[in-house]
């Protein structure tokens, strides 16, 4: 090490060497610190209402729930069905993922059936039957919303 470097380390060292020691002569107080209750989660007050910019807590669920459905849809539904829901994703041709933009296909299928094929499966398709009942529902709608792309 240059004499010139080995000056300034040591200068470094004989500063901060006190100021350390006096910074942490003791453990912080835990008397200043509350106990965390539910109502201190952000976006609710103290009395356990809803509150922020969302305004009711079914608001700010409802984007939480339509974001979950939107990432199942692009990572468990888009590779085969593709983003549009023509069947066109990377793996569709090769599992002949269907169409569901047909009107016949639609026409031909109920709310309640197109639940069953996402929690149980459906040919290739695999069974989802662990995604929340909301997650579902807005799947299906998103299904529906394809009709007549």
């Amino acid at each position: 090490m240059r004499p010139r470097a080995r000056l300034g380390a040591l200068l470094v060292a004989a500063f901060l060497g006190p100021v350390t020691l006096l910074a942490c002569d003791r453990a912080p107080s835990g008397a200043s610190l509350k106990e965390w209750s539910a109502a201190d989660h952000d976006g609710e007050k103290k009395t356990g209402g809803p509150t922020g910019k969302q305004g009711a807590r079914g608001a700010s669920d409802a984007g939480g729930a339509a974001m979950l459905v939107e990432a199942t849809w692009q990572s468990q539904c888009a590779t085969c069905h593709g983003p549009g829901g023509h069947g066109d994703g990377p793996q569709g041709p090769m599992v002949r993922a269907e169409d569901l933009s047909k009107d016949a296909w639609q026409a031909g299928i109920d709310d309640a059936q197109i639940e069953a094929s996402i929690r149980n499966g459906k040919g290739k398709m695999p069974k989802f039957d662990k995604l929340p009942d909301e997650v579902v529902k807005g799947l299906v709608a998103r299904v529906r919303s394809f009709r007549g792309r």
